[in-house]
């Protein structure tokens, strides 16, 4: 076999892997051609400021409509209890998700609670796990993305 075929097969092997290794919520990514770029922190676990956080997500695609907003809602700390499965706002999250927000729970955050309730919490279908809640808001914000603390 010349190397090029073997090249062109190797390649095509790590992208077929890619394709399958990648995790389902992932699925849900970046709208790069959004004008309007927002990323929501929630570290308080108060309810109140957690349905705020879901209220402003809510107003922004609303207002922008979804194919011109993208909004990742960023948890960690207390704040991590809100992407929690039992948490009552699940089902605002779901239809948050059809509209193309994203939620990132703190890897760290989430590692801590595990080590402190004796087991990991479940978490929301929709939340995807980053190694770090502030690392997480970091990288969008030098993307371009508004940073709001509701």
């Amino acid at each position: 076999m010349s190397r090029n075929i073997k090249l062109y097969l190797l390649c095509g092997l790590a992208a077929l892997l890619t394709a399958v290794v990648a995790p389902a919520s992932m699925a849900q990514e970046e709208k790069p051609f959004a004008e309007n770029k927002f990323v929501l922190q929630i570290s308080d676990m108060d309810p109140d400021k957690q349905t705020l956080v879901l209220n402003v997500a809510s107003n922004i695609i609303k207002h922008y409509g979804q194919d011109q907003a993208d909004v990742e809602i960023v948890a960690f700390g207390p704040g991590l209890r809100l992407l929690f499965a039992e948490n009552s706002n699940a089902g605002r999250i779901s239809g948050l998700t059809e509209s193309g927000v994203r939620f990132a729970a703190c890897g760290n955050t989430l590692a801590k609670m595990t080590s402190t309730l004796g087991g990991e919490p479940a978490l929301n279908e929709h939340a995807t796990v980053v190694p770090g809640g502030i690392v997480r808001i970091k990288e969008l914000a030098d993307q371009g993305y508004l940073l709001v603390k509701p």
